[in-house]
């Protein structure tokens, strides 16, 4: 499997030549073998190939090939305090926090979920159902910064099903998502193809290309918030996903004009600017309901997660121009009233993974 990272052009870095940059930050041994990836067509500036002497600028974003694969190995378990809402025999419904990796990467190779459930359930207690053992335990995903309810599994037979009844939109998942601007609509529904971007391999896009797979979001408006100043004011979505595309709430979201508040990829606000995204460094999506029927037990399991510290201060920074809520609004925030707040440890795992400690 091929491996990829980027590395942004800092300020003082602009006016260097793209295999000296590349050298520079380690991303190869040397200048020689950073021109060689160049020329090998390995790296792409700002999503397109480019001459070794290229003269970088500030802000260009540099992809580049990894000479080495992921270590291989058994994961090894991590003392990774998880907010687990549900668990049996069989499988786990947890709220997992911002900051935490589902599965070891190229980027990531210890601190993850996977590393936590390792420890908590052990190795032999984790289906296996991706093919990979750095995999243990996961059936679907949230983004790094994404926060929310979702599940893992103990066996391979639960597992399966439960990846097939998400794949037959069985599994009732549901997101919290404030967005720029005010939608007029009291419902929607997105049903655009995603693909990787031609600019960006980072990036996702929706895109009408044969690689695009399909991919469709409906959503409902709870609360409307008024323009201010600069701003064009802001909406709080209910979104329902029918596909799981990568980044597919946020790919969609930008596509209707709307991109998610405090999103660093696909919001044009600056990521480092607190102001354009409320205070938030992070995208606004909160996995808030998850709902399905228990594959061993056929039990209805039901569950709903209130917004964490971050994001309720950025919702609660928007009270005094509030529209009102809808009547889908005012359904939602009698379920959030009634969950439970998130656990002390979970909160104290996701300072620690913020720290870096």
């Amino acid at each position: 499997m091929t491996h990829y990272k980027s590395h942004t052009v800092r300020r003082e870095q602009a006016g260097d030549r793209l295999d000296s940059l590349l050298s520079a930050v380690g991303a190869y041994s040397s200048r020689s073998a950073a021109a060689k990836a160049v020329e090998g067509g390995r790296v792409l500036v700002n999503g397109a190939e480019v001459a070794k002497k290229h003269l970088v600028r500030a802000g260009d974003v540099v992809v580049y090939e990894l000479d080495c694969e992921v270590p291989a190995g058994v994961v090894e378990g991590e003392r990774i305090p998880l907010d687990i809402r549900f668990e049996d025999d069989h499988l786990l419904v947890l709220s997992k926090q911002a900051g935490l990796v589902c599965h070891p990467s190229v980027d990531h190779f210890g601190g993850t979920l996977v590393n936590a459930l390792v420890y908590h359930c052990g190795f032999e207690h984790l289906c296996n159902v991706q093919g990979d053992d750095d995999r243990l335990g996961i059936v679907h995903r949230l983004d790094r910064d994404t926060t929310g309810l979702m599940l893992a599994a103990k066996d391979d037979a639960t597992g399966y099903a439960l990846m097939a009844d998400i794949r037959d939109r069985a599994v009732d998942r549901r997101y919290l998502a404030l967005v720029h601007g005010v939608i007029a609509a009291d419902t929607g529904m997105i049903d655009a193809p995603i693909a990787r971007s031609d600019r960006d391999r980072l990036r996702m896009a929706v895109r009408d290309v044969p690689s695009a797979r399909d991919a469709v979001t409906t959503f409902r408006v709870l609360e409307r918030f008024d323009p201010k100043g600069k701003d064009d004011g802001y909406t709080l979505i209910d979104c329902k996903l029918f596909t799981g595309r990568t980044h597919q709430i946020r790919v969609h979201m930008e596509y209707t004009k709307h991109p998610l508040v405090g999103d660093p990829v696909y919001t044009a606000c600056a990521p480092g600017n607190p102001a354009a995204g409320l205070g938030l460094y992070r995208q606004f999506l909160h996995s808030f309901k998850l709902g399905f029927d228990h594959p061993m037990t056929g039990e209805r399991l039901a569950f709903a997660d209130r917004l964490p510290d971050d994001l309720q201060q950025a919702f609660d920074g928007l009270a005094d121009r509030s529209c009102g809520r809808t009547a889908a609004g005012a359904e939602v925030f009698d379920e959030l009233d009634a969950a439970p707040a998130p656990s002390l440890s979970a909160i104290a795992a996701m300072d620690e993974i913020r720290s870096g400690t």
